[in-house]
């Protein structure tokens, strides 16, 4: 009896057909796996345990989600490195722990004023830009902010982390933030500033949760800006908890600002530890996506009307120039541009940010709330100076989404109806600034040359 021969059946003899069978499988299953993966991502994990369920369901009559700005960055190839969840939120905590109340702070000057910030003159302004030993700084707050005890006790409670936004005039939805870590809403404060207005539209969505005087829609709390506002300018009341976030909120020592057209997506602890503790800084914030030179931003502004007094324009212009302001050159480095995109601001409430904040402020409330136009000009002159971490664009887009402001017909010369003077016939008047800023301009056409 012979012996039994085992052959290869026919279906596999083929070495071409072998390999056709295997990329469909292979196809077949990556397809599959990117159809049901959150992150629509092929082998990419969240490096954490995320709250995967919404954190509030909103009536489709709200539209929160309307108007997204749509990017050309993939989702799946990651600009930024975050570490464990766990590890950062271990760090996080024993650098909150550690913390000495004994450590150098500011000292800021008494309420008593014109104006909610005082409304200094250009000396006086300048003149806190060099610190002193205890010299004590101007930051706002001249008069009340108006908000309830209940609120103010809120938000003087907040320790260690808080992220902020805003919406004045309902210019913009609230939207959740996503990726939250499974500890992160029970240590990270999330606090969103609304005015009557805004506040009336919401609770007529009846989306709003009210709790012993607290006012709560999905992670955040609703502070109601109560009455007679510190300016007419919605913008400029905005700008009172976006640049004086460490004042607001005295107790806590890192805060992320949201413009009320972001969504974040990443957590708040992983962006800290990434873009503040990682790089040794005292405060994070994106390039612009187009412009370096802080007459460019000037130049668009008086454009696109995102600004409409052309003669408050000229005049910072030609103030900062007279002053010393230089267009970016390498010189500046390891500055890397001098017009940020102030959408997303993370900080580390220390002495360096603390001061660029109020000085900042001073300069918006002197001029207007445009506040990358006046940012180069307090980064560089300021002393002591602060910590940047000038990031990509490619990583402003990764940690958030961001939507359309929720303009309505009408509404589009808003800041107009705010200015102090008739706005210019033409943006042409703006180069009426060319004599003062003539070396400015020469250097800042070099460099784009070059």
């Amino acid at each position: 009896m012979g012996k039994a021969t085992y052959k290869t059946p026919l279906l596999f003899q083929s070495k071409l057909l072998c390999f056709s069978l295997f990329y469909l499988f292979t196809t077949l299953f990556l397809a599959l796996y990117s159809s049901l993966s959150s992150t629509k991502c092929i082998f990419r994990s969240s490096p954490f345990d995320p709250i995967q369920t919404p954190l509030f369901s909103y009536p489709n009559t709200y539209g929160e989600h309307k108007y997204a700005i749509p990017t050309l960055r993939s989702s799946c190839i990651s600009p930024l490195y975050f570490s464990d969840y766990w590890v950062v939120f271990k760090e996080i905590h024993d650098i909150l722990k550690n913390i000495s109340s004994s450590e150098p702070a500011l000292r800021y000057l008494k309420m008593g004023g014109e104006s909610f910030g005082g409304n200094l003159s250009i000396l006086d302004r300048f003149s806190y830009f060099r610190q002193i030993g205890t010299m004590k700084v101007p930051c706002g707050f001249k008069k009340e902010f108006p908000v309830s005890s209940y609120d103010r006790i809120s938000m003087e409670s907040c320790r260690g982390v808080v992220v902020v936004s805003a919406i004045f005039g309902d210019h913009d939805k609230i939207r959740q933030p996503k990726g939250l870590g499974s500890q992160t809403l029970e240590t990270v404060c999330f606090f969103m500033f609304v005015d009557d207005h805004t506040f009336n539209v919401l609770n007529s969505h009846n989306i709003l949760t009210n709790k012993a005087q607290e006012h709560k829609l999905g992670a955040w709390r609703i502070v109601r800006v109560l009455g007679v506002l510190p300016y007419e300018s919605p913008a400029m009341n905005g700008v009172i908890p976006k640049h004086l976030v460490h004042r607001l909120f005295p107790n806590s020592r890192f805060s992320i600002w949201l413009d009320a057209k972001m969504q974040l997506t990443v957590d708040p602890l992983l962006l800290i530890h990434s873009l503040l503790i990682k790089e040794d800084a005292d405060m994070a914030i994106s390039k612009h996506p187009y412009y370096i030179h802080t007459m460019e931003e000037a130049m668009a502004t008086a454009r696109w009307k995102k600004w409409d007094n052309i003669d408050s324009l000229k005049m910072q212009m030609e103030t900062y120039c007279e002053s010393g302001m230089q267009p970016w050159t390498q010189d500046k480095l390891p500055y890397t541009t001098d017009v940020p995109d102030t959408a997303i601001i993370l900080r580390k409430h220390d002495v360096g940010s603390n001061l660029f904040s109020c000085l900042l402020f001073n300069e918006l409330e002197a001029f207007n709330p445009r506040d990358q136009l006046a940012f180069a000009f307090v980064r560089d002159h300021m002393n002591p100076k602060m910590k940047l971490n000038m990031f990509e664009v490619e990583v402003f887009e990764q940690v958030a989404v961001e939507y359309r402001h929720n303009i309505k017909r009408g509404e589009q010369n808003l800041a107009a109806r705010f200015s102090k003077t008739t706005r210019a016939r033409s943006i042409l008047s703006l180069n009426q600034s060319e004599i003062r800023c003539e070396n400015y301009l020469r250097k800042m056409w070099a460099h784009s040359v070059k």
